[in-house]
């Protein structure tokens, strides 16, 4: 696994930063995030006047990598966050369905960050093109058979058959009665 800071330093360097040099895109720790907010209420008890506080930024997420985007701060959002005009949204919490974390890996980063700019349009993605070698039926059956390897290339016609349960398994130590 690659380190944080090595992840962080390979974001800028694919998406890069703004005029003040802050990257675009960037990993960080979930309980490490605080920001400042106008609060109302402390310990369960109403203030009269707002006062500013440092709280967690992400108290609902624990113990998790976050990639999060720079972006401008809507003006409604920007009341509760003493007016600050940008700042780092989350984009994707690293973790699986029942919110078991999960270690940031490039590829799953990379595949993340390409389909959040595709879906306004910016993506780095090529679309798929046929080649002329693809075209041909003789060219489309090769490009399946390569297919196939490459994401089945280990399995064997033996060891579907166990998997299915349609296989006869026969241990080491078997011998033959006659």
């Amino acid at each position: 696994m690659e380190s944080i800071e090595t992840l962080n330093t390979r974001l800028k360097d694919y998406f890069g930063a703004d005029d003040l040099g802050r990257p675009i895109f960037r990993i960080v720790w979930a309980n490490d995030e605080l920001e400042k907010r106008y609060v109302m209420e402390i310990d369960g008890i109403q203030l009269v006047h707002p006062i500013v506080r440092e709280v967690k930024k992400y108290s609902y997420m624990k113990d998790l990598y976050v990639l999060e985007r720079l972006v401008v701060i809507p003006e409604e959002v920007r009341r509760e966050l003493i007016d600050k005009k940008v700042g780092y949204e989350p984009i994707w919490a690293y973790c699986d369905a029942v919110r078991n974390p999960l270690p940031p890996i490039w590829s799953a980063t990379e595949l993340v960050i390409d389909a959040l700019l595709s879906a306004i349009g910016k993506s780095s993605l090529r679309k798929y093109t046929d080649t002329e070698e693809n075209t041909t039926p003789e060219g489309k059956d090769q490009r399946v058979k390569k297919l196939q390897e490459e994401l089945f290339g280990d399995e064997t016609e033996t060891g579907d058959a166990l998997r299915y349960k349609e296989g006869i398994v026969v241990p080491s130590n078997y011998k033959k009665v006659e």
